[in-house]
């Protein structure tokens, strides 16, 4: 196997790097074991959740029973479709880490593939597994404590931006992923995969997978992303240079670049479902301004002890104006349901006036179809399953007006936003990015102009207008086509 950590795109790695990162492999070795000599088999079932809606078949890794996405209501077994067949890999951290996948899903299934999702964070038999469940207890408890000032400044954000940014990270990623190919040693090799998180698609290299797209969620070059052997695509124009150079990731040395054929812009990742749709959704919210109608908010909390302060400042700026039929709430607690309860003690009023919608996927699709005529008052949605929690938030955006979310992967989506205060670094990008494009305010970092800005979308319907015109426009020129992209360009590699 060719050592990927010596080198990055023929820049060549410090050799004190490279021995951390020799250490940091043998590290999870003593604490989680080597399988490297493991021969998993692998199971294809249907995903008991958007299975039905999308097509997409979860691939289950070693004894099936002790996979996280087992369905044992299900006794159906598959093999995989040699010519139709694409995967799709995912690392589960949190809601946000499965959009993207869930976009790639929606656009394969819509162009007649079948999407089979393999979720690494998923199979608990296996050393990969237990490396990255190590690796998102240490982000979770970082997310946690991010709102404290010191540690944010000192640790957090250094960490998640200058960290990441260098080549010696890549080198790191490279040496932890040697320990994840025993997941898919038995995948057929020529079978196209799409991976939406780096460690998804450096493993399927290490393992000698032939076609391997590399999807890059975030605005800001960052080193952390790079799996040389893979197809890398970018959903902004502005991150073509940064990686097409690798500006800045080894310090003030110039890096040799990247080959051009290793680098591609798609556009944004966005489900078909709401690529379909844009125009009638968007005409529908100029429709719904002309005649008066409340203005219909979706509120999207990625971290609540990084955000409570000011949602709760949105929230008691809300309830007068839904109290009068003059704003409707929609808020997405994504998949915990902790984040409803502690926002209730916070503003107790909301325990009376809310509607909730929980763990009820088919509910909540029921209520969606509905809201796209008339809907009224405060409605709450959470589900503890990942896929129907990120699934929701898309279907909730179709009948919104304006959605509100700090500036994450959902500022890419083709609906009018607040953008609240970015949460990681590289967020600050994509805010400046969605700004550009015209569907999204500026980055609005403290609570007075974040109501603020929140009062002029609701008294200047102008505003919004402008946002869905330059929505549609944006359309017009693919910027939301990134998902078929990707895919076309996965199977095109194969072809």
């Amino acid at each position: 196997m060719k050592d990927r950590a010596g080198a990055i795109f023929g820049n060549r790695i410090d050799k004190k790097a490279y021995r951390t990162a020799v250490k940091f492999q043998k590290k999870y070795i003593r604490a989680f074991g080597d399988d490297s000599d493991a021969d998993y088999k692998v199971t294809v079932m249907d995903n008991p959740h958007i299975g039905e809606l999308l097509g997409v078949k979860n691939v289950l890794v070693g004894d099936e029973k002790k996979n996280d996405h087992y369905n044992p209501k299900s006794t159906n077994t598959y093999e995989f479709d040699r010519k139709k067949g694409i995967l799709l890999g995912s690392v589960y951290m949190d809601v946000g880490s499965f959009r993207i996948p869930l976009a790639m899903a929606s656009a394969a299934h819509a162009m007649g593939y079948v999407p089979y999702w393999m979720d690494f964070n998923s199979y608990n038999q296996t050393t990969c597994t237990k490396v990255i469940g190590a690796q998102r207890e240490i982000y979770r408890m970082g997310l946690s404590m991010s709102h404290r000032r010191f540690f944010g400044k000192k640790v957090w954000e250094p960490m998640n931006d200058a960290g990441r940014r260098t080549l010696d990270c890549t080198a790191m990623n490279q040496m932890n992923t040697e320990l994840m190919i025993p997941v898919c040693r038995n995948i057929p090799k020529d079978i196209p995969m799409i991976g939406t998180h780096v460690w998804t698609s450096q493993t399927a290299v290490h393992a000698g997978m032939k076609y391997v797209v590399n999807a890059i969620p975030d605005s800001r070059p960052m080193a952390f992303q790079l799996a040389e052997g893979a197809v890398h695509t970018i959903a902004c124009h502005s991150s073509y240079m940064g990686y097409r150079t690798l500006y800045g990731m080894a310090g003030e040395s110039v890096c040799s670049p990247m080959p051009q054929e290793s680098l591609c812009y798609t556009g944004h990742y966005i489900n078909h479902e709401l690529v379909a749709n844009i125009e009638a959704d968007c005409e529908a919210r100029m429709a719904r301004q002309a005649q008066g109608q409340p203005v219909r908010l979706l509120l999207c909390i990625r971290s609540l002890r990084e955000q409570k302060t000011v949602c709760v400042a949105i929230l008691r700026y809300l309830l007068p104006l839904i109290q009068k039929n003059k704003v409707v709430l929609y808020m997405d607690t994504g998949d915990f349901h902790n984040t409803w309860k502690a926002l209730v003690r916070a503003v107790p009023e909301l325990e009376q006036s809310a509607e909730l919608h929980f763990d009820s996927f088919k509910g909540t699709s029921v209520f969606c179809a509905q809201a796209m005529q008339r809907v009224r008052g405060i409605h709450v949605f959470c589900h503890r399953n990942p896929f129907e929690a990120a699934y929701c938030t898309g279907l909730l955006m179709r009948s919104c007006d304006v959605m509100i979310t700090c500036p994450d992967e959902l500022a890419f989506y083709p609906v009018p936003k607040l953008l609240l205060k970015s949460i990681e670094p590289s967020q600050v990008w994509t805010a400046v990015h969605a700004a550009e494009m015209g569907d999204a305010t500026i980055e609005c970092t403290d609570i007075g102009h974040t109501l603020s800005m929140l009062d002029l979308l609701l008294k200047d319907g102008s505003i919004r207008n402008n946002m869905c015109r330059n929505i549609m426009a944006n359309r017009n020129i693919g910027l939301y086509d990134g998902a078929y992209r990707a895919v076309e360009l996965a199977v095109g590699l194969k072809k």
